[in-house]
């Protein structure tokens, strides 16, 4: 793993400095937007919703729309003036029970390894969260904002180590617009539902649980290849073990982008092995009779020359 923050986590006069790993990856399937007739790839341009241009990226702007649909526009300067931070401190507000903090606020979820000198002081930290039975309410600043996050002991296959999971702010955390009411359940309902709950009672192990997902796409798509259900497209980053031709690539390019502009490809659009295969034995012949024509010149020219300086020898005498 890459570390992608590193700072200190201080609690009273106590400061340990430490690294921050994400504890999460995401495994979702991906797929790409594709033209069904042929497998290329779908692109968007960037249209102006006004004029119908497309917009270049150095011409968009952060825009802040209002409630009556008005929007305002933020420059780069605006940006800078508001409050953010830099800081490099994981700074403990307190020490909290762990049933007070509801597992809809959590978000985010990172390692954080003692660096240093620090091994001790973490490991200290992690034994009094542990034997308290209690979560660090902390302030962090990530990507430039503060948040709130929490630290906690997670038991891992390499040891416990202590986590910090940011959290939504409490405003962006939704109320229900609806309410379940229901008449009065009888005992016997009530009872039965309590059997239901003791008898797929047990403790949870994620290893149980398998994304079939995942695994059914995978299958599926080997299952089209090993069919030969491939669409092949010049933007194919992989072959059939066949070495691509760059500069061919790029002069099917070039001539593809003419034909789109509705200009006529000209020869020099052709593969360079064909071109090379035409023309290289006459290049050969045409610089041959060059250099032969060349040697031709330079000895007349000294054999002149060598005449002129014996007529002038006979004169002086």
């Amino acid at each position: 793993m890459r570390a992608i923050w590193k700072g200190a986590v201080s609690f009273g006069l106590v400061s340990v400095p430490v690294k921050l790993y994400a504890a999460t990856e995401s495994h979702d399937v991906s797929f790409r937007q594709v033209h069904a007739k042929d497998g290329g790839r779908i692109k968007y341009q960037r249209v102006c919703s006004l004029d119908g241009e497309e917009v270049a990226y150095a011409d968009i702007a952060k825009g802040y729309e209002t409630e009556d649909g008005e929007m305002v526009i933020l420059t780069d300067d605006d940006m800078a003036e508001l409050p953010s931070t830099s800081s490099r401190e994981i700074a403990v507000e307190k020490f909290v029970p762990r049933e007070q903090i509801d597992p809809l606020l959590f978000e985010k979820s990172y390692y954080l390894e003692p660096e240093g000198q620090g091994a001790k002081p973490y490991a200290l930290l992690r034994q009094a969260l542990k034997d308290a039975d209690r979560m660090a309410v902390v302030t962090v600043a990530l990507r430039q904002r503060t948040t709130i996050a929490v630290l906690r002991v997670r038991e891992t296959e390499a040891g416990e180590v202590i986590v910090l999971q940011t959290m939504m702010w409490p405003d962006e955390v939704r109320v229900p617009d609806f309410k379940v009411e229901v008449d009065d359940a009888k005992p016997q309902e009530v009872k039965m539902a309590h059997m239901l709950v003791e008898t797929l009672a047990g403790d949870f192990d994620a290893s149980e649980f398998e994304d079939d997902y995942a695994g059914a796409v995978e299958a599926l798509v080997k299952s089209k290849i090993d069919g030969g259900e491939i669409k092949r497209t010049e933007t194919s980053t992989k072959t059939s073990g066949e070495v691509v031709d760059l500069l061919a690539a790029l002069q099917k390019s070039v001539a593809a982008a003419k034909t789109a502009r509705g200009e006529e490809s000209d020869d020099s659009d052709a593969p360079a092995a064909k071109k090379s295969a035409a023309k290289k034995s006459p290049a050969k012949k045409t610089a041959a009779k060059k250099t032969a024509a060349k040697k031709t010149a330079a000895k007349k020219s000294a054999a002149k020359k060598s005449t002129s300086k014996k007529a002038a020898a006979k004169k002086a005498s």
